[in-house]
């Protein structure tokens, strides 16, 4: 009897694949040759997962996007005991900025889908929904911390928020390039965050 094939394995599978190309070589890496071949099935397996190339693009960004968030809210979750809102706020930043060298790879993926956009309103949308439920989880970190006393009352949490994801995203772009270590961009993000709690 066939073994019976698990189609959302595949599919995260293909996925892992996608990302792995494009962290080294790029997105125009991403043939449906090579991804089989990174993915170890046949080009008929990818073509029974995704009808389009795009398609296929848009559920590895989706794949990618649940983990930076979950990355964020397990940092958050994992926390036993009640921490300061500014540790909070500046562990999950670091966090969303990608900036040790275990998410090097992840990072390189990212900028990738972020500069590939433009060409594509479905990678857009995708992105800008992972950005606002970023936005939403570092505002509920801001008011936790107005909550505490630990943040101003009057500062608006929305703005802050954008501002410090803005600098977050900046900075991973700045450490890829080579214009800051990961070192020193945490210390750029924690005289954000210290400026929050003064």
């Amino acid at each position: 009897m066939p073994r019976q094939v698990d189609y959302e394995e595949r599919r995260l599978r293909i996925a892992e694949a996608v990302c792995a190309l494009i962290a080294r070589s790029g997105m125009e890496a991403v043939s449906l040759r090579d991804v089989a071949a990174e993915a170890d099935v046949s080009m008929g397996a990818v073509q029974r997962c995704f009808r389009t190339k795009e398609d296929m693009l848009l559920f590895a960004l989706e794949h990618i996007s649940q983990r930076v968030s979950e990355r964020a809210e397990q940092r958050i979750a994992a926390t036993s005991t009640p921490q300061a809102a500014s540790a909070l706020l500046s562990h999950t930043l670091a966090e969303l900025a990608l900036l040790d060298e275990e998410s090097r790879a992840q990072a390189h993926v990212w900028l990738a889908f972020v500069s590939h956009a433009p060409a594509s309103e479905r990678l857009a949308t995708v992105l800008r929904e992972t950005y606002g439920k970023l936005h939403d989880l570092v505002v509920w970190l801001i008011r936790y911390g107005q909550d505490t006393r630990e943040i101003p009352p009057h500062l608006d949490a929305v703005q802050e928020a954008h501002t410090l994801l803005a600098v977050a995203d900046g900075l991973t772009v700045h450490v890829l390039a080579g214009q800051h270590s990961p070192e020193t961009a945490a210390a750029v993000l924690q005289r954000h965050v210290d400026r929050l709690v003064r």
